[in-house]
């Protein structure tokens, strides 16, 4: 306890000086922790957005084939070659068979294309069209702001209308009823919003970091408009993410068999090889802002080391006036063990809340972007602290060591 009064009472009677001692655990902590704070987030927006949709996998169509050779030295090999086959068109009866696959709780159908939007002066670029099927709004259930979802006439009558999402709608003009029964240009061609929703995919990269928005028309219209194909793509649902990629892969299947291609197929995106390919890659980066932030921090180790030394030198008179007083080697380096662990722990602590202040400006202002946040997670707070402590005690054997072998009678000389 004694070391501990000591220890204290030296700090707090070189306020500069401990000042100058944590200034660089300080940054190199503050640095680190916002670094890796906005990694976090970021990693977390675009985990959640591929990850998001894990329960609606999407069944393509591709020309690529895969061949098994059967003789030769090359046998058992399996290459892939492009088919001759056009893509078929999926009819409604074909898609229904969709529902006898077991774990298949329902399915959607899309198209979609890139436009600008705008209203009278105001214009939206790149904005995100997707042509929906008719149960669409039904598997998704977003919350739908105003207005209303299409009806089974609009898509038999190929009317021009369209729904905004909340953030597009706001973005024309200025908040979500307002955009009620408004026409707007697409295309240069007139639509009418009939209905604003929430999509809370929009922004992320599921639909592109460069989209400006999204909207929503029946497929038949955006087929009807772009010549493309009303069942452009299909997207199966499932109640058990867990099996997911299996019954995605029996959906592809049973188009495959379906539609009577031969060497052509129906493929799915599978999301979940997906997540775990960008969970890899962030765990590279994790380990060199890790590298990083090591380095940072034996920077600021060394600087602690330093100062501490350039103290033992300063305070041989009080080293030598203990160890006179009666004090042993141990209570010497322990005393200084102390003060280094002290500083470095405490410029953890403010670099800590330094940081902490630093992520909500970021968020503030909106510095990653609207839909992604810097977060702060409980981990790097106490790996924080712990690495800020250990870094006392290793910068602070040196300096301690130092005081504690001092001859007394020549420290007590010393000038």
């Amino acid at each position: 306890m004694e070391n501990w009064k000591f220890a204290l009472k030296s700090i707090l009677a070189h306020k500069m000086r401990s000042l100058l001692t944590m200034l660089g655990i300080i940054i190199g902590v503050s640095a680190v922790v916002v670094i890796v704070a906005m990694g976090t987030g970021m990693s977390k927006s675009i985990a959640d957005s591929l990850g998001g949709d894990n329960r609606d996998v999407e069944v393509y169509f591709t020309v690529m084939a895969s061949e098994e050779v059967t003789d030769g030295m090359m046998s058992g090999m399996v290459y892939e070659q492009v088919s001759q086959e056009e893509e078929p068109t999926l009819t409604e009866p074909i898609l229904e068979g969709l529902r006898n696959i077991d774990g298949l709780d329902a399915y959607y159908t899309i198209n979609n294309m890139m436009a600008d939007i705008s209203f009278g002066k105001k214009k939206v670029e790149s904005v995100t069209v997707t042509g929906v099927g008719k149960s669409y709004f039904d598997i998704k259930e977003y919350d739908v702001l105003a207005g209303r979802k299409f009806t089974l006439n609009d898509y038999t009558k190929f009317a021009r209308i369209i729904m905004l999402d909340k953030n597009l709608a706001e973005k024309l003009f200025g908040d979500v009823h307002s955009a009620l029964n408004q026409t707007v240009s697409v295309k240069d061609k007139a639509y009418l919003v009939v209905g604003v929703y929430e999509d809370p995919n929009a922004g992320t990269a599921l639909y592109g970091m460069r989209s400006g928005g999204n909207a929503v028309m029946t497929n038949t219209q955006v087929a009807a408009e772009e010549a493309v194909k009303e069942h452009a793509t299909v997207y199966v649902h499932v109640n058990d993410v867990t099996r997911s990629s299996e019954v995605g892969q029996a959906a592809a299947d049973y188009l495959t068999r379906a539609t009577g291609l031969k060497t052509a197929r129906y493929e799915i995106y599978d999301m979940s090889k997906m997540l775990e390919s960008f969970n890899e890659q962030m765990a590279g980066v994790t380990m060199f802002i890790g590298a990083v932030a090591g380095i940072s921090l034996l920077v600021g180790g060394i600087g602690v080391m330093n100062i501490m030394l350039v103290s033992v030198t300063e305070r041989t008179r009080e080293i030598g006036l203990r160890k006179a007083l009666g004090a042993t080697r141990g209570n010497i380096l322990n005393q200084f063990l102390i003060e280094a662990v002290v500083l470095t722990s405490l410029g953890g602590l403010i670099g800590l809340g330094l940081a902490q202040l630093l992520v909500i400006l970021i968020n503030t202002v909106q510095l990653m972007g609207p839909d992604m946040t810097a977060v702060i997670s409980l981990p790097v707070v106490l790996g924080s602290l712990a690495f800020s402590a250990a870094v006392g005690i290793v910068f602070g054997v040196l300096p301690a060591n130092k005081a504690s072998k001092l001859d007394p009678i020549e420290a007590l000389r010393y000038e």
